[in-house]
């Protein structure tokens, strides 16, 4: 797998840790006005460490809600504290990966996760307790920022789902200019499609953002903007805060790609046909990007972006999404001539 400089220092949590819901990691604050249920969470994955550092500054400065209830979650802090620079993607998950457990058949399964090489003794289950903890929390939440970060180096991506109510909160948040309309993977559900954030008839709403490489330096600076700003635009802080920050001013244009399919590794020697780093644009449809099994993986139709190609190319895991743009300016990618 390639490698990435870590540029970004892992903040200290510890000071953290008892939290002040019952949970630990988790910190909430009520506002005397009422309002919406906002939670921002960072740690999903344990090496993706840019949320943790904007959920420690936060915290830190004291942030407080204006209207409603504001909390910040620490995720997986199992993983987190397995972290260690010299190999950095070691510490994704400890048992199995946080954000495919989030269905109710998962939550509510027997404790026995599916067949993973890498657990042992009391490491079993690390991911399905915490989130099976942090379920009742989940569901109190009006509107969800969940802060991740990518593989390889790429423009910031909010993940807003498949529903238009998503695109149309990631567009009243208006940062970071690449939204993606999606529907998430066929190993499991994410945390921002639990329950009623994908029910088109409920108004609770979240977004998934990608702020850059996972240790790339100005990932930290994508994660803080991107949740100031979403913090402004659920009501949550005042304006004065945001700018306070530098997150206040004007927006690029954003565009939106609908994803209409997600491509899945079934075999072992997957291999792309090239080094891809997303957002690419394949120019003509029947393109070959990727062989599976000797089976050629093509691109349906022209113009057809790649998602987050995938370094970790193992049977069930998504290799990459396809997408086309439907709405935006059209110079927001890499154009190939392929």
């Amino acid at each position: 797998m390639e490698r990435f400089p870590v540029e970004l220092a892992a903040p200290d949590l510890s000071r953290w840790a008892a939290g002040n819901s019952g949970i630990p990691y988790v910190h909430s604050f009520e506002a005397v006005r009422p309002g919406p249920h906002v939670l921002v969470s960072a740690l999903v994955h344990g090496n993706e460490i840019c949320g943790a550092i904007v959920l420690d500054q936060l915290l830190d400065e004291a942030i407080r809600p204006r209207c409603g209830r504001l909390s910040f979650a620490f995720v997986n802090m199992e993983a987190y504290g397995r972290f260690n620079p010299a190999k950095p993607a070691a510490s994704r998950f400890v048992t199995e990966d946080f954000n495919r457990l989030w269905s109710p058949a998962r939550l509510d399964a027997p404790d026995d996760p599916p067949d993973n090489p890498g657990r042992a003794g009391d490491e079993d289950h690390v991911e399905l307790r915490r989130a099976r903890a942090l379920r009742r929390l989940i569901e109190t939440v009006d509107l969800l920022l969940d802060l991740h970060s990518l593989q390889q180096p790429c423009a910031p991506l909010i993940l807003a789902g498949p529903l238009d109510k998503g695109i149309d909160l990631a567009q009243r948040v208006g940062f970071p200019s690449v939204v993606v309309a999606d529907t998430g993977h066929a190993a499991g559900t994410r945390m921002r499609d639990y329950g009623a954030f994908s029910d088109p008839a409920s108004e609770r709403n979240a977004l998934l953002v990608e702020c850059g490489q996972h240790w790339a330096r100005g990932t930290e600076r994508v994660a803080l903007e991107t949740t100031l700003r979403f913090l402004l635009a659920t009501g949550a802080i005042e304006a004065d805060l945001a700018a306070r920050f530098g997150a206040d001013g004007p927006t690029a244009p954003q565009s939106v790609i609908q994803v209409t399919e997600a491509v899945t590794v079934v075999n072992a020697d997957f291999a792309f046909a090239e080094p891809y780093r997303g957002l690419e644009v394949i120019a003509r449809a029947g393109t070959e990007i990727a062989r599976d099994g000797g089976l050629p993986i093509r691109t349906p139709y022209d113009d057809c972006i790649l998602i987050m190609p995938s370094l970790r190319l193992s049977p069930g895991q998504t290799a990459v999404r396809l997408g086309r743009r439907v709405a935006g300016p059209p110079d927001y990618v890499r154009r190939r001539a392929t």
